[in-house]
Parts: C-alpha cells; structure tokens; sequence
C-alpha cells in the first residue's frame, strides 16, 4: 500500500501565513509602552539630530589656526549643555565648553581638556588641533523628514531609543494578535494540583503561552478541556467571545477514539486548510479557519507542540502584525558534530547542543535521544538540527542547518 501523502512544511507554513495576509488593524501607544510593538507606518523624524553643531568633548571652543601648540588663548566664556554662548569667538579667544553644548560662532574645533593648561582667564595649548576635531556637524547623526524605521518594524530598546530622540511621543503600532491557548486531555492537571496515578502535569500551554507573548502576541488561556464534545465546544465558544485572532489546541489532533478536537472544530465550522504534514515531531499538525479565528491544532506531545510553535505560531503572528519577513527561513548553517542516519520521507527537527566552530558556524551534536515527550532534552538544548525529507547519511563534520533557540 502506496504511503499517506503529508503535505510538506514549507507549503504548510505558505498556506499559515496566506491566512494573515491582512496585518490587524493599528492603534496609537505612547513611546514608554511600545517596546516589542510592530510599527503600523514608517516613522521619520521630526527634528534634526544634533540640532546644531556640538561639542563632542569637555574643553574649549576655539579656532584651530590660533589652537597650536605653545599658544595662549583668552577664555571669554562658558557654554554648558543646554546654554549657547550668546557671543562670537575672535583671534585668540577661547569658550570654556562641555559636551552636547553648541559650538559658539566663530569657533571650528574643541581643544579637549586634556591637552588644555588653564590659569585664570588663559589657557595654553598643549596638543594643538584641526578645523573640525571634536565637532559634531549639525545633522550629524539624521535630519527632519527622514525615515529611520520601516513599516513592520519590531521596536527594541535601541529603535525605542531612537525614536524618542527623533522627537516622537506616540507610535502607530499594529494591536496585539490575541491568542486563546486551550489545552485538552482528561489526563491532564496543572502545576500543583493533585495528580491521579494516570494524570499528568500540563505543561505545553505555559510554553505556547510564552511563545505567543514574546512573539508579540497577548496570550489567552482557556485552561484544560477533557475529552468530551460539551468540553471543546464550550471552550471553542469562550474562543470566539474573547476575539480571538488565534485558536491553539494542544492535543487531540490525532485519530485515536478520544481526540476529538478536529471533530469538534469541523462541527462548530471551522474550514480546513491541512492536517498532517511531513514533520518530524508535529505529523498531526491542524490548520484551518472559523470566520475571522485562525485555528493551529497543535500535537499533544510537549516537544512537538513548542517546535510547531516556533515554526508556525511565531510566523503566524508576526505576520498579523505586519512583519514583512515574517515567513523568512530561520536557520542558518552549521556543521554535524556527530554521524547520523538517513532521513525518512519527514523533515526532522533534532535537538541538539552547539558549539563554537572554527570558522563560525555552530557545531551541533543531536541528543541520542529524540523522544517528542522528552522537555529535558529540549531545556537542555540549544537549537534543532534540520533534515530534509530523504536526507542520506552524514558523516561529523559534514555541512547543515541548524535553528537557534
């Protein structure tokens, strides 16, 4: 009997992120609160950065055709941060100046401090200058109109950083895709509860929970549903009450007597892009639709819920917040720190510690072991080793792709 066909990952995630080709919609946040928010529009700047030409350095303002070395100059004045010199340096004059502050008119160089001998109101040159040395030219660093951040961009502290200096108090950000995480088994309890013999703790949701939350994303947790139709649905329901963007299902996703998850989505109306996909773990992966909710039925094994995660959640939800490289391959090259086998017809995702290697690329050796319900072996891992479907044999040393963590 010919083999199920699986639909391949890089076409599973095209159909993903086909589902979030319209970003959700904007909104205006104040620039303390926008850390990790997408910019909805490009932001430029409204002020030119510096203003003026300013001193680089503590020191004194002068002209460097009189600033050489042995010469004595007559200090007129001081020009801290935030007060200019009202006045004009001449032939022989120097301004006693401080960083940030405006270089005075007339002067075209600071004599730094350190090579400055003052006494009084002198000071003698010690190390003599050129036009332009410690100056930073007006405009140095960007202009009024510029556009400095792009459309999609994922603000950090340095571009938080930059847009604050570029004069803007509040940003067009894209809302926060909401993500309702349900977790369902009848053998599941959370951390803490008490546990039957044949209970275990869940542990899947908190990671989603986290992976949707650094992706950007708030999180919504629906708690545990068991295995029953009055369960799912209710939870299905609170799903769609809270609007959500994103419905997660952990578990059920198969075809044994109790999961019932697709069955219940399929019910409630839920059109299916695709189940089962040539992956290694995550096989029963579920994507579809239920209006404006997109719907990932992810596995109940924890490894394999947290790597459908990464692949697919993070993608999904960067591209609801406008992320043009949303779908970008994530992986880089590496080199096998060890022998593995063939491939079989799934693309494998192995965990793996990296090392330095000598030329940069990260040395990875696969966990011997790669069982899907093992989070050990994934705490302790450093990223995944990627092998395409049918991959031979490689030897250690033999080139690879790898997946940071």
């Amino acid at each position: 009997m010919a083999a199920e066909p699986l639909l391949a990952v890089d076409e599973a995630l095209r159909r993903v992120l086909a589902a979030a080709a319209e970003p959700l919609p904007a909104e205006e946040v104040a620039i303390e609160d926008a850390l990790d928010r997408t910019l909805a529009a490009p932001l430029a700047a409204t002020r030119t950065q510096p203003p003026f030409p300013a001193s680089a350095m503590d020191g004194y303002a002068v002209r460097a055709a009189d600033a050489t070395v042995g010469a004595t100059l007559r200090v007129i004045g001081k020009a801290p941060a935030g007060r200019a010199f009202p006045g004009k340096v001449g032939p022989g004059e120097a301004v006693r100046i401080f960083t940030g502050a405006p270089v005075p008119e007339g002067a075209d160089a600071i004599l730094i401090q350190e090579n400055a001998t003052p006494d009084g109101d002198a000071v003698t040159v010690r190390e003599g200058v050129t036009a332009g040395a410690f100056v930073r030219s007006a405009g140095l660093d960007f202009r009024t109109g510029e556009e400095l951040l792009a459309a999609g961009h994922r603000l950090n502290p340095r571009t938080v950083a930059l847009a604050a200096a570029m004069g803007q108090p509040r940003l067009s950000v894209r809302r926060k895709p909401r993500v309702a995480i349900l977790a369902t088994g009848d053998e599941l309890v959370r951390p803490g509860e008490a546990a039957r013999p044949d209970q275990i703790v869940t542990s899947n949701s908190y990671a989603l929970a986290a992976i949707a939350r650094r992706a950007g994303a708030e999180p919504i947790d629906l708690g545990i549903a068991g295995d029953t139709f009055a369960a799912l649905e209710g939870a299905i329901e609170t799903a769609l009450a809270r609007e959500a963007d994103v419905l997660v299902t952990l578990g059920g996703a198969s075809v044994g007597d109790h999961d019932l998850v697709q069955s219940a989505l399929t019910q409630r109306g839920m059109q299916l892009g695709f189940w089962r996909i040539a992956m290694r773990p995550g096989k029963p992966l579920i994507f579809g639709q239920m209006g404006a909710m997109r719907i990932l039925g992810l596995p109940g094994n924890p490894v394999a819920s947290i790597l459908c995660g990464r692949l697919f959640l993070v993608p999904l939800l960067r591209s609801l917040q406008g992320d043009p490289q949303a779908g970008d391959d994530p992986t880089e090259p590496g080199l096998l720190g060890a022998d593995i086998p063939a491939n079989d017809r799934r693309q494998d995702y192995l965990r793996a510690r990296f090392e330095p290697g000598p030329d940069g690329r990260p040395v990875a050796f696969p966990a011997a072991v790669q069982d899907s319900s093992m989070l050990r072996i994934l705490a302790q891992a450093d990223g995944l080793v990627l092998r395409p479907p049918h991959a031979p044999a490689a030897k250690a040393g033999e080139a690879c792709r790898v997946l940071r963590f």
